[in-house]
């Protein structure tokens, strides 16, 4: 509770979250408020105003229905991705700076291996492999299974630091085992950095999502913020100034990621000694 109060007192925080619930209650208020339909409803890129407040695509669908049904798939991929790579990066992390020696060694290399091939590389060639069948859920398993080698990075040195403590010590010599030390005695105080983590690791997976599905590799059986870009350029309307196709898309993308990077330093200047001092 006395860090809650902390964080409420930052204006980032407050900003921050404020942002990220909207958008969230954009998401799940938007369909009860707006008739969300897909179908065809009016003439080719028909400006805002009047029935059509943002106005309507190529297709001459209704870019509201479009929008909330494009932020649902992005945050879901985000939250999907972001859980996939926390915590994959997590168990890597922990266990290999816990353990140490080769097997820490071993690790930290396949983790480096992983680094120095660029992670969007990666996406790009799995993602262009499906040719049919790629769904929302299998693009966020596959940001998620190349975008967790930094949180192996940094929950490593945390759990390596760890390991040296009193309590660890006196965990041992009772008799815990490997896992009972990592889930019980080392992993609750990694906790608030694992959050901050995940933070990053949502907003990270959002972008690569729009980043895919700008280039037209994104998912085939849904609309996303993504693939609302993607077909703003694809059909030229960024040269054609039809700035509705692209430009209400682009703010939500940029104030989801904005709010959960405020979220994430404002958290860090509560949990991080050195910088709240």
């Amino acid at each position: 509770m006395k860090l809650l109060r902390n964080l409420l007192k930052s204006p980032m925080f407050v900003i921050g979250i404020a942002l990220f619930f909207g958008t969230i209650l954009i998401a799940l208020v938007g369909p009860v408020i707006f008739t969300i339909t897909m179908e065809r409803v009016g003439p080719q890129y028909a400006p805002p105003g009047g029935r059509y407040f943002l106005g309507l695509n190529d297709l001459g669908q209704d870019y509201i229905s479009l929008l909330i049904r494009g932020l649902q798939s992005s945050l879901y991929v985000g939250f999907l991705a972001g859980i996939i790579a926390t915590t994959l990066g997590t168990l890597i992390g922990i266990y290999g700076g816990f353990k140490g020696g080769w097997v820490d060694d071993f690790l930290n290399m396949v983790t480096n291996l992983f680094i120095v091939i660029p992670s969007f590389v990666i996406l790009i060639l799995i993602s262009s492999s499906f040719k049919e069948g790629r769904s929302l859920t299998l693009i966020g398993i596959i940001i998620g299974m190349t975008a967790w080698t930094w949180s192996a990075r940094s929950v490593r040195a945390q759990s390596s630091a760890l390991k040296s403590k009193d309590h660890i010590a006196l965990a041992k010599m009772n008799g815990a085992n490997t896992l009972k030390v990592l889930l019980v005695h080392i992993l609750p105080y990694l906790f608030s950095y694992v959050f901050m983590v995940f933070i990053l690791q949502v907003a990270s997976g959002i972008l690569s999502e729009a980043a895919i599905s700008m280039i037209g590799l994104g998912p085939l059986d849904t609309v996303s913020l993504g693939t609302i870009l993607n077909q703003a350029k694809n059909t030229g309307a960024l040269g054609d100034g039809v700035w509705w196709a692209f430009i209400p898309a682009s703010v939500i993308i940029t104030v989801i990621v904005f709010a959960l990077y405020l979220i994430n330093t404002s958290m860090e200047g509560v949990f991080n000694p050195r910088l709240r001092k």
